[in-house]
């Protein structure tokens, strides 16, 4: 049987401004292989590009979002192969994230729009660290979350290491990472891994999205640059670049639209970015 595409592997639709990701291999719990890796690279790339997209829902197709690396990789570690960096992808250029598997869960940290992860399922392993990449996560009360690296005498490689303890602090982190154990969506929530539970997250995901893609995109762009950079740069630095972003977006059009909007007790029309 023929190797599988980038593009079947990970699915884009976009419709009305949000686009709806689908991680596409559900025969085998849309587990990591080469074409799961360069597809999520691809469309992720793909979305930075296109000024459409003002939110994107990340998903798993059927019942798991991702188990994590399909076993051929653990075959091939046995030998000392990294099957990730087979992976046909384009160059990674000046993200901090290079390595293949780091591109593929920080693509989506990396995007200017929002990215909701909607988490059925498995999440385990790499399939953790690629939520992780999300800015918001919605989980089934029943998923199943784990750091579950170190069941393979691993660690989470794939930017998780990095990203996890600002989530849920250095000390649940490294009890995570340590044991590999199972989290519960409903646990992971209490923990700060996930935002929210939904018996419908994929749902509840649109619905959210359908919120946000309805304010200035704009606004919602720089909102996001703020947020990430809060607590990973010095106070002087934050304050600054709020002072830069906020007097870019006073009296811009879409700044005018929302007010006039507002007042004017409609929906407002907003432009997209250029």
């Amino acid at each position: 049987m023929p190797e599988a595409t980038t593009e079947q592997r990970v699915t884009v639709t976009v419709t009305d401004g949000i686009a709806d990701v689908r991680l596409n291999r559900p025969e085998k719990r849309n587990a990591l292989d080469t074409a799961m890796f360069a597809g999520l690279i691809r469309a992720g790339e793909q979305l930075a590009s296109e000024p459409g997209v003002r939110v994107v829902v990340l998903s798993g197709e059927g019942p798991d979002f991702c188990a994590g690396l399909d076993f051929g990789s653990f075959a091939a570690m046995r030998d000392g192969e990294r099957l990730s960096l087979l992976a046909d992808v384009p160059p990674a250029g000046d993200s901090p994230a290079q390595a293949t598997g780091q591109r593929a869960a920080y693509v989506w940290a990396e995007l200017p729009v929002p990215v909701i992860a909607a988490v059925t399922g498995n999440a385990l392993g790499g399939g953790l660290q690629i939520a992780l990449g999300a800015d918001i996560r919605i989980v089934a009360p029943d998923a199943r979350l784990s750091v579950l690296e170190i069941k393979w005498g691993l660690i989470p490689d794939m930017t998780g290491s990095q990203l996890l303890p600002e989530l849920v602090g250095r000390d649940v982190a490294k009890e995570l990472t340590f044991t590999g154990r199972m989290v519960s969506g409903t646990e992971a929530v209490a923990l700060g891994l996930a935002t929210r539970t939904d018996p419908d997250p994929r749902g509840a995901a649109f619905e959210l999205a359908r919120g946000i893609a309805a304010r200035s995109p704009h606004a919602i762009r720089a909102a996001k640059r703020l947020l990430d950079q809060a607590g990973r740069t010095d106070l002087t630095s934050g304050f600054a670049a709020e002072q830069k972003e906020i007097r870019a977006l006073i009296g811009s059009p879409n700044q005018v639209e929302a007010v006039a909007a507002e007042f004017g007790k409609r929906p407002p029309q907003f432009a997209n970015p250029v």
